[in-house]
Order: C-alpha cells, then sequence, then structure tokens
C-alpha cells in the first residue's frame, strides 16, 4: 500500500456520560477499500462527523493526507453521510449543476456527463429527481460526491433502505469506483456488505476498535486450517476424527463437514489420511469462514 491519507490518534467523543468513540486510532492507506463495520449505536456515524468536520472530538486528533484538519483537505473528498438531499422538480443534470457550482468545478458539463455515466444515469439524466427509485438517488447521490475528481469518498450505510436490487447496484458501483485507484472510507452494520466490498476492515462495538486487517486476516482462521468434506457416510468421518488428536470437528453442516486441522497438513495429507481408513472423499476443499460469524465471535468474546 502507498502513503498514508487518514491517520487517526485516540479520537474520542462523549455525549454526557455515553463514550461514543473511545480512543480510536486507524490509519487508512491509499486505494484501500476501508470498512468501519459495527452494529448500530456502535459509533461509526460520530467517527465519520468527526472525520469531516461535521461533530467537534471531545479529545485525540486526526489528519487528512498528512495536512491535519485544514479546510483545503475537504475539496480532496467527497461524502456522503445522509438521505440524498436534491431537488425533486429538478433533474439529475440541473440537481448536479447546483452541487458542481458548490464545489467549483471548473468544466461542470463534460464532468457531470462523466459522472452520470460513471453510475449509470446517463440515459435518464434529463428526467426529474422525483421520478427516480432509491437506488437511482442513491447513485445520483455517488454522482454528486464525485465531481471534482477528490481522491477519498467517505459512505455511511450507502445501502440502507434499498431493495436487494439496489443494494447489489451500489455494492458494484462503490466496488468498480474503488478499481480505478479512489481510496474509499464506508461505514456499515451490514457485514454482507463490507465482506463485499472492502479491503480492509476495523470492527467497532460500543465505540472502541475491537479488530482491524485486512478482510483475510479478519475472517481468515489464524491458527488452524478449515477444510469441507464430503463422503457417502458422514458418520465414518466423524469417528475417524474423534480418535485423531491433529484433527478435529469444526461444525456440522448436515450433508458435509468442516473440520479444523493445523496450518501445516495440506489438503493431499488429509486426502491421505481420511483413505487410509478407507474412506473415499467425495469433496474436500478449504472452507473459509463468513465475516457474519467470525464478526459476532470477536463481538461476543471483546
Amino acid at each position: 500500500m502507498g502513503n498514508t491519507v487518514l491517520k487517526i490518534d485516540k479520537l474520542s467523543k462523549s455525549y454526557k456520560t455515553i463514550k461514543a468513540v473511545n480512543d480510536l486510532s486507524l490509519d487508512v492507506k491509499e486505494r484501500m477499500v476501508f470498512g468501519i463495520l459495527g452494529p448500530n449505536g456502535s459509533g461509526k456515524t460520530t467517527t465519520l462527523g468527526m472525520l469531516l468536520g461535521v461533530i467537534n472530538p471531545g479529545s485525540g486528533s486526526y489528519s487528512w493526507f498528512d495536512n491535519g484538519t485544514k479546510d483545503a483537505n475537504r475539496k480532496r473528498i467527497g461524502s456522503l453521510l445522509e438521505t440524498p438531499n436534491f431537488y425533486p422538480y429538478l433533474t439529475a443534470v440541473q440537481n448536479l449543476e447546483i452541487t458542481a457550482k458548490i464545489k467549483g468545478v471548473s468544466n461542470p458539463s463534460e464532468e457531470i456527463s462523466e459522472v452520470l455515466k460513471t453510475v449509470d444515469l446517463y440515459e435518464r439524466k434529463d428526467s426529474k429527481f422525483s421520478t427516480y427509485s432509491l437506488g437511482m438517488k442513491q447513485r445520483l447521490a455517488i454522482a454528486a460526491t464525485l465531481l471534482g475528481d477528490p481522491e477519498v469518498l467517505v459512505f455511511d450505510e450507502p445501502t440502507n433502505g434499498l431493495d436487494p436490487q439496489g443494494i447489489a447496484e451500489i455494492r458494484e458501483l462503490i466496488i468498480d469506483i474503488g478499481k480505478k485507484g479512489k481510496t474509499i472510507l464506508i461505514a456499515s452494520h451490514i457485514l454482507d456488505e463490507i465482506e463485499k466490498v472492502c479491503s480492509h476492515c476495523a470492527i467497532l462495538k460500543e465505540g472502541n476498535l475491537v479488530r482491524t486487517g485486512t478482510i483475510n486476516e479478519i475472517i481468515g482462521n489464524q491458527e488452524s486450517t478449515l477444510i469441507k468434506l464430503s463422503t457417502a457416510n458422514l458418520e465414518d468421518i466423524k469417528k475417524s476424527i474423534e480418535s485423531d488428536t491433529g484433527i478435529s470437528l469444526y461444525k456440522d453442516l448436515g450433508d458435509k463437514v468442516v473440520i479444523s486441522v493445523s496450518k501445516e497438513k495440506n489438503t493431499s495429507e488429509i486426502n491421505k489420511y481420511f483413505f487410509e481408513k478407507g474412506i473415499v472423499l467425495s469433496e474436500l476443499s478449504v472452507y473459509n469462514e463468513s465475516l457474519e460469524n467470525q464478526f459476532l465471535e470477536i463481538i461476543k468474546k471483546s
């Protein structure tokens, strides 16, 4: 990864007796798609509010682009914190013209066409905002954040309230924008969203950072490898596992089982082990635990 885009150092915010964010420290590097994941009330929105200058921190500090909290940083950041706020009786182009004027975009018409194509709304550019579906409204809001070609995009719960199709469209859009080299910071309580969209993730609980790392680091089982197995008679697998100390049953999936083995054992060794016990495996594959299960484990333990 490249340069540090955002450095957060012991950032805190309290509301009377409630500690909304507690001593949060994080680094976000350029080109990361960084997820802030946590249940409602974990401090995600408060954190983004402080980083965007909407909420004053109680203590600690943050710095964008090694440039502190200077106003000049705002021009390099596009953000979507709340429900899209556009004029219902104006078209997509007219609404974006107003946004472009506020942002001081030098060549608005060309850039507006470009961002509308990016969010797949160019064909509906002359339709009034009031005729848009919720998903289209959200895509127009993302188009507005892209005006001025900011280096960093900040999204708070970007798929909230959308139907499954709208959710899928927004996720694909964010993935595509990330591939173009933008740094993206996204807060969500939806585990599936973070898992599918982000490269890195921080998990918050009641304002505290409980885990941070790449998605693979958080999902990956650190001590052992999880292997999914299937055979004609699963009971045979279970019995042979019980007699061996290096292999343990991790999860029974009904028609398959997941075993936990030490990192040193490879799949051919496991296949040989069962074959020697008279068990022919019809499936043997590495099993990745979902972020959801990892998340629930992390939240439970912390």
